[in-house]
């Protein structure tokens, strides 16, 4: 413990003051914005320091952000329990010494009358025992009332004959030593002479010593007291300091101890913490190998690691979801052009063969005949080509939105049963059934599924492009009769369903039996529950060939041919499935291939009544019942209120 004699005194007004006017009235130099604010530059080597400071600063930025942040943790941790363990150090150092000062204070406060009644067997006990350390550890000397040195009756004398005395002012003065105030001096050391002193006993006399000035006299005949001088009486503080020393040695072991055994600690939670980190990055990099069916592994989404590896689950999810598509999309863009590219072959190659034809046997006798033949083919070619163009045309200008108007009032019923009277002129023998559709669950079939049920068609009207719509049915009915025998029977049937699902949710399903199947559970829903946007189901059903499970999602793919060869003898461009498609799609709808039962194709197109709705409406008996005039036909509230909100939510979250 580092105790000094306190000399400080303080400052006087008048210097203070002094000292504060002139600081006042120096002028302080202006900051370098001052100097930027009024348009001054700043001076070559001023602007050199700065420019430097900027660069190291960046420097030294780098450096840290180059540094792992595993060992950033750690070496924060570490300082952090150096600091916290310094401090308690500290602490307890200043808190122990002052303890002990205090203590001694004390002690000689309560102890001078004493030791100043026993001096003489103080004394005769310290003159017995030289050469080792005494009973008497007091040091005491008496002044008279000009502070001149009468007598010093206690000198402590230590081991090795070392005698350590307090510091006190001179002879015949008080210094600024003040009665009754204990302060601290150094010590004056005298050893013996030709004699070698330890480190420990020299170190134990240059402690320093704790002094109390006390004033003495005599009493008065009237009870008084006559001051007659001071006494100095001192104790050593080379045990205090001793133990002080002790107590801060073990505490600085105990501190680096509890700083080694926490950055051990911190190291095993700071790399477990972040080994979630490290799976992440080696998962980075596999996907950055190429391997998108990486995923992090979860954790608990409370945490940040667990919430940053579900979002970046998330993302991987649709990177690999877009970039699949995106392979779909050029592989599609790949095969159209392949399948354009020879379809347009075709017919150019014949008009091509047929005009050279023409060239090589004009000179020939019976030329006119053979050239009206090649002129025929010339024209049969250019007429398929131009419907091929016609229809690459038009589902160029759906893919851009161009080309439809869903504003107009279609009456649906009327285009089916001209496309029956069309598919009966063409195949006189084909069988023809009309009929509507009804939702069916179980039965014979698992899950919902519609019902054919022979009657006249119902008449129904949507908003829609009227000629856009009229082809869709035109090249199922065309499909139908190019690819289906003349004689099989083919069933037409509609209905209009109500299905808890909006117009752009059901735009998004896929055209297959998935799509159809999640169409039909929300029309159950909606059926049930008496609320639900309003749709037309249409349905083709026929009973040729059929077209395979896998296969049945491609028959909307452009150019798709169940014929390798390509032979088109039965004829067709291969896209009028996928203009049926495009157009559907353009009013919200859905169009989806399945199998019949017993062999066949069925085809059926769902379309809105009016593809502008976005929103579900709410149950006519849910609306009442928010107004409370919920009630049944008997004027009473419905028993099954509490089922229709459980359904009524249901609707919500879908």
């Amino acid at each position: 413990m580092r105790v000094e004699q306190d000399t400080h005194r303080p400052e006087s007004p008048q210097s203070a003051q002094t000292a504060s006017g002139d600081s006042a009235s120096t002028p302080q130099p202006a900051p370098p914005d001052a100097t930027a604010d009024t348009g001054r530059r700043l001076p070559k080597p001023l602007a050199a320091v700065v420019r430097g400071c900027s660069g190291m600063h960046t420097m030294v930025a780098r450096r840290l952000d180059a540094v792992p942040l595993s060992t950033k943790l750690l070496a924060c941790m570490m300082v952090l329990l150096t600091v916290c363990a310094a401090g308690i150090t500290f602490s307890i150092r200043e808190l122990v010494g002052s303890y002990l000062l205090q203590k001694t204070d004390t002690q000689l406060a309560e102890q001078a009358q004493l030791v100043y009644d026993n001096i003489d067997v103080l004394r005769s006990k310290d003159s017995s025992e030289q050469g080792s350390v005494g009973p008497n550890d007091y040091f005491m000397q008496i002044r008279d009332t000009d502070n001149r040195i009468l007598n010093t009756p206690l000198v402590p004398v230590m081991r090795e004959d070392v005698i350590s005395v307090p510091r006190l002012p001179a002879n015949g003065s008080m210094g600024n030593v003040n009665i009754g105030e204990p302060f601290t001096t150094s010590a004056e050391v005298r050893t013996a002479n030709n004699s070698s002193v330890s480190r420990s006993t020299l170190q134990a006399a240059n402690a320093p010593w704790r002094v109390l000035a006390l004033s003495w006299g005599k009493k008065t005949a009237d009870g008084g007291a006559q001051i007659q001088g001071v006494i100095y009486i001192g104790l050593s503080l080379s045990d205090q300091i001793d133990t002080v020393n002790t107590l801060t040695k073990y505490c600085t072991l105990v501190s680096i101890a509890i700083v080694l055994i926490g950055a051990v600690i911190a190291m095993i939670v700071i790399q477990s913490t972040l080994a979630p980190l490290k799976r992440i990055e080696k998962t980075a990099a596999k996907i950055a190998a190429g391997d998108l069916s990486q995923r992090v592994p979860s954790a608990p989404e409370n945490t940040e690691v667990g919430s940053l590896a579900a979002s970046l689950n998330t993302m991987l999810a649709r990177i690999e979801r877009s970039f699949h598509e995106q392979q779909e999309t050029t592989e599609k863009m790949k095969r159209f052009v392949s399948d354009a590219s020879h379809e347009l072959r075709t017919p150019l190659a014949a008009i091509h063969g047929y005009a050279e034809l023409y060239t090589l046997q004009r000179d020939m006798p019976g030329a006119l005949e053979r050239a009206d033949e090649s002129i025929s083919h010339i024209e049969a070619s250019s007429a398929r080509m131009t419907v091929l163009v016609e229809d690459l045309l038009s589902l160029a200008r759906l893919d851009e939105g161009r080309g439809i108007d869903v504003t107009q009032q279609v009456p649906i019923t009327s285009q089916l049963n001209d496309a029956c009277d069309d598919l009966h002129a063409l195949d006189p023998e084909r069988g023809i059934t009309k009929g509507v559709l009804q939702l069916r669950h179980g039965g014979e079939q698992q899950g919902t599924w519609l019902a054919f049920d022979e009657q006249d068609l119902p008449h129904i009207t949507l908003t829609g492009d009227g000629s856009r719509l009229r082809q869709v049915i035109t090249n199922i009915v065309g499909n139908i009769h190019r690819y289906t025998p003349s004689d099989s029977p083919v069933e037409v049937g509609v209905s209009v369903l109500p299905a808890s699902m909006t117009p752009k949710q059901l735009a998004s399903l896929a055209s297959n039996g998935k799509g159809l199947t999640s169409f039909l559970e929300a029309a159950e829903v909606g059926q049930s529950l008496g609320t639900g946007v309003p749709y037309a189901v249409i349905r083709f059903i026929d009973h040729g060939p059929g077209v395979p499970e896998a296969s049945q999602s491609q028959i909307f793919e452009r150019f798709y041919t169940a014929d390798p060869s390509r032979a088109r003898q039965k004829g067709g461009t291969g896209l009028g499935m996928a203009i049926a498609q495009s157009v559907v799609k353009a009013h919200c709808g859905l169009i989806s291939a399945t199998t019949t039962p017993g062999g066949g194709l069925t085809l059926t197109v769902v379309l809105p009544l009016d593809p502008k709705q976005t929103t579900i409406p709410p149950a006519p008996e849910c609306a009442a019942a928010a107004s409370g005039t919920a009630t049944n036909g008997r004027g009473r509230k419905p028993k099954n209120d509490r089922r229709r909100k459980d359904n009524q939510r249901q609707v919500r979250k879908k």
